[in-house]
């Protein structure tokens, strides 16, 4: 069957085109299609690991979720892991390609558009529909030199655009009239249409919006997407999420997480939010973390020894050094693992400019920066409830010392992480644990005495994919859309 393929660009970052995506692919796979989600780049330190044993963005793992199939590299081929506000970590169709800085970036692109076009056709061959994400926005026209995310690669496969434009922050007219108005005329004609997302109020009293932006480009809207409440329980495709990070007022159970300045793969945290009895609180640089926390988790980091200083500079080291002394527990994932030992070596500069810190010293172990980096999806026990985990290891280094013959983990006879001899400091290498459910309960029920939630986080994730879903089908013209897409079957 010929393979149909539309693409979705934003007039901005976090105008919610992954969400878009993610909702139709859901749609379109319940109505029988073969759908696959591609992203040819994203920039972002929220990951996941593939069958394959590569990493992808996590917007594209939790597309192919939607379409009821495994992520695959291919849906990703180049990932940007921002390491320092000029830098990043190159990952081409699942591994680590090298480092580049953003002026380096933008003459290598033109080197990665194979690899791009190799992946495209790879996911073409088994599906009917893919739904292809962009990054950014195509006005970005000082970018457009070289460009493989927005109209370099529509261009490159003959692909039609659908532009997203977000009215929740205010000067959607504008920024779509503006995007048209910024690119020559052969791209204007490729876009075939809009859609408004996140409207909060009655989508009728926009309809004059929609003449003025129909006047202005000759564009007709496939539809005004209302705010989606339950979007805040999906994982998110990058830290700008979290500039709208919701603390919840209740809970009894206070777990704190500082906000460091490269933090990763933090959707480990949406679980816990998900309790209804849990409340997360993300601090922010300048602000303490508050003494009455039940619990501090440090989180993943893309560059550790970066982040550790960042964590000192914020003095949010001596916080969490006397939440500890209080009797208080903390607990290290990935990077935050690697963050409580006692040192961190970086002596070939894999995350950054090479050198060695010593780190908050709660666990008797010291980390080693290098190597290969560690892809994989692992299933154990957690040694202290039994329970049984699963999750993924992304990292690169080893952790080794005297707390690391009390493992927090047990991964199929393989030992994973570390406690102290009190049992109240933790780390482990592991993401995802928490979206177990018999392993969550267990854990936060060591932290305060509670009766076991109805949550059931896999579950949930699949109900709000569902509602999301249901949500675009009445907001959207979603014929017209596969109408368009059809136009290019090959």
């Amino acid at each position: 069957m010929p393979t149909s393929a539309i693409m979705f660009q934003g007039t901005g970052s976090d105008v919610g085109k992954s969400l878009i995506v993610a909702g139709l692919c859901r749609l379109y796979a319940r109505q029988g299609k073969h759908v696959r989600p591609f992203k040819p780049q994203n920039m972002s330190n929220n990951a996941a690991v593939t069958a394959e044993g590569g990493e992808i963005g996590r917007a594209q793992a939790l597309q192919a979720r939607a379409c009821g199939v495994a992520p695959s590299v291919h849906m990703n081929p180049v990932l940007l892991k921002p390491q320092s506000e000029i830098g990043a970590q190159v990952v081409v169709q699942g591994k680590v390609w090298g480092q580049a800085k953003a002026r380096e970036y933008r003459t290598l692109k033109p080197q990665l558009l194979p690899a791009v076009l190799d992946s495209f056709a790879r996911l073409s061959k088994e599906a009917d529909l893919v739904l292809i994400e962009g990054a950014g926005s195509p006005a970005e026209v000082n970018l457009r030199e070289g460009d493989i995310a927005n109209m370099g690669f529509a261009e490159a496969t003959d692909v039609p655009v659908l532009l997203v434009g977000d009215i929740d922050r205010g000067g959607v007219i504008a920024s779509i009239v503006g995007t048209l108005a910024l690119l020559p005329d052969g791209e204007v004609a490729r876009i075939q249409g809009y859609l408004i997302n996140k409207f909060r109020g009655d989508p009728l009293l926009f309809d004059d919006g929609l003449t003025t932006i129909n006047r202005a480009t000759g564009l007709k809207s496939l539809g005004v997407v209302p705010w989606f409440e339950r979007a805040h329980l999906l994982p998110a495709e990058d830290a700008v999420a979290l500039n709208g990070y919701r603390t919840e007022t209740k809970g009894a159970i206070k777990i704190v997480v500082p906000r460091l300045p490269r933090i990763s793969n933090f959707d480990d945290l949406d679980p816990l939010r998900a309790e209804p009895d849990v409340r997360v609180e993300l601090v922010e640089p300048g602000y303490a973390l508050p003494a009455d926390a039940d619990l501090i988790l440090l989180p993943g980091s893309k560059s550790t020894i970066g982040d550790l200083q960042a964590l000192r500079a914020a003095g949010w080291d001596i916080d969490i050094k006397a939440h500890a002394r209080r009797g208080g527990r903390v607990l290290g994932l990935c990077g935050g693992y690697q963050m409580l030992g006692t040192r961190l070596d970086d002596p070939d500069g894999t995350e950054g400019p090479a050198g060695a810190v010593d780190g908050l010293g709660l666990l008797q172990v010291e980390t080693r920066l290098g190597g290969d980096k560690a892809l994989l999806e692992v299933t154990g026990r957690d040694r202290l409830s039994g329970k049984t985990v699963r999750g993924y290891e992304m990292h690169i280094g080893k952790t080794d010392g005297a707390d690391r013959t009390r493992p927090m983990l047990d991964l199929g006879g393989r030992p994973d992480g570390a406690v102290s001899a009190d049992g109240r400091i933790m780390g482990s290498y592991v993401h995802g644990i928490f979206a177990g459910d018999d392993f969550r309960h267990a854990f936060l029920n060591g932290l305060r005495t509670r009766a076991r939630s109805d949550v059931a986080y896999e579950t949930l994730v699949d109900q709000v994919l569902d509602e999301l879903a249901d949500h675009l089908a009445r907001h959207l013209d979603t014929q017209r859309i596969l109408d368009l897409a059809s136009r290019t079957a090959r």
